[in-house]
């Protein structure tokens, strides 16, 4: 691990703090397609399946971007990997009012995506600046910047009201620009940058980075993150785009609802990566799996009447979530899945602190896929059965495995750790020391 010595506190809040910023700048790009998609899914008269495309393709480039972009990190730095990759994807953004076709858009999209590689940049330049007790809450706080997604969410629909999604597109890109120059401009290198220059040494190179990613436990992080993220990020999309189908919403209101549950999927990160500093990352694993577990079934539940013989005759009964309570839900659920987010995280610096881009990438680009996969899901689960909360079941049934995947292998590396378990068949039902009948001490002091 590299020398924190001659760092200071301004220093390290000063790299969390624009690096958070900037990420939230570039969070609220990648998923602009969730509420200027809807006006050009009307205008091309796309179908649901067309539509979910649409909003994922640019999921796609993000997620296989952060292999590269993380590796890249590690070697030339954050602070020039940052500000390029947004430079970018703005002139990409501003390119995007030029289109006709929903062949160049899907292409154009592709330039966009790369605002969600954003995210491994700043975790490689982040964890640099901390000590390993404080990365868990450190990458928490820089991970809440996926509240982007509540930005675009909240401020987008009043944007496409008042300039067209055309000039929504123009703000987005200026804006974006001007937070990579300000990001290079007020950043520094990184202690392990620095330490590099100073001793002269060459950057680690690509083969070095790749390798951990031949183990089995970076794929099994990376899995629990095709949930916590992809789905947040599938949902981001999904959801205004849900209430204004199933309930009949105004595209304004869907957006703010669709943003009550961005906001605590991303506002909390910083509270999962102190849990998981504080009570370890595992707890919160198990936390967000269950209660996303129950979430999922009442929103997946659909609107259904149910006709029971009763004694006097027919009894009928309805069973719905209203739209205030499906909100409320999807708030709880945005919640438990942000603790998720950092617990994933707070696990890769502290295992592999020479590899944080490249194992960082990868994870971050199966969760990626999920973002990109899974809205092609729901489009096509709508088309196929007509039932509004099909895509909440599909998420229930990958929670679902994933929950059961996860704590068998966590079984399994109990009892390789502890070998005595190994022949332990019945260790739950089975008392340190049995209790004393009547005839014992204990019996005798309990029965005199």
């Amino acid at each position: 691990m590299h020398s924190l010595e001659g760092v200071t506190r301004s220093d390290q809040y000063r790299a969390l703090g624009l690096s958070t910023f900037a990420f939230t700048i570039c969070f609220a790009v990648w998923t602009i397609f969730s509420i200027i998609g809807v006006r050009i899914k009307g205008e091309l008269g796309l179908s649901d399946t067309q539509f979910g495309l649409l909003v994922a393709t640019p999921v796609l480039t993000g997620s296989v971007s952060r292999i590269f972009l993380g590796v890249w990190t590690e070697q030339f730095g954050g602070r020039i990997m940052f500000p390029l990759q947004m430079l970018i994807t703005a002139v990409c953004v501003w390119l995007l009012t030029s289109v006709q076709t929903y062949e160049v858009f899907l292409l154009a999209a592709l330039g966009l995506g790369l605002a969600g590689g954003s995210f491994i940049i700043g975790v490689a330049y982040v964890s640099q600046w901390f000590e390993k007790e404080k990365q868990g809450t450190a990458l928490g706080i820089f991970g809440a910047g996926n509240v982007g997604a509540a930005v675009t969410n909240f401020v987008a629909p009043f944007l496409v009201v008042a300039v067209g999604w055309e000039g929504t597109a123009r703000v987005y890109a200026i804006v974006l620009a001007v937070t990579a120059v300000l990001f290079y401009l007020l950043s520094k290198d990184d202690p392990s940058q620095q330490e590099r220059k100073k001793e002269g040494k060459q950057a680690v190179s690509t083969a070095e980075q790749l390798a951990p990613l031949k183990n089995l436990q970076v794929w099994r992080f990376a899995t629990y993150y095709f949930f916590v993220f992809g789905a947040f990020v599938a949902l981001a999309s999904f959801l205004p785009r849900y209430y204004t189908g199933a309930y009949g919403l105004e595209l304004t209101t869907a957006g703010v609802f669709a943003g009550l549950y961005s906001l605590p999927g991303s506002v909390f990160r910083a509270l999962g990566g102190w849990m998981s500093d504080r009570w370890g990352a595992r707890f919160v694993m198990y936390l967000t799996f269950f209660v996303s577990l129950l979430c999922l079934f009442l929103l997946s539940y659909p609107e259904t009447s149910y006709i029971v013989s009763g004694i006097d005759g027919p009894i009928e009964f309805n069973f719905g979530l209203g739209v205030g309570a499906f909100v409320s839900v999807t708030v709880v659920l945005g919640f438990v899945m942000s603790l998720g987010k950092a617990a994933v995280y707070k696990h890769i610096p502290v295992y592999y602190p020479y590899h944080v881009g490249a194992v960082g990438g990868l994870v971050g680009m199966i969760g990626g896929l999920g973002g990109f996969f899974l809205p092609i899901a729901f489009g096509v689960l709508l088309d196929w059965t007509g039932v509004w909360t099909a895509p909440f079941m599909l998420l229930f049934i990958i929670v679902a495995v994933s929950t059961v995947w996860m704590h068998v292998a966590i079984r399994r590396m109990e009892r390789k750790r502890y070998p005595e378990l190994q022949d332990e068949t019945d260790l739950s039902d089975l008392p340190d020391e049995p209790v004393e009948g009547p005839d014992g001490p204990a019996g005798a002091e309990k029965y005199p």
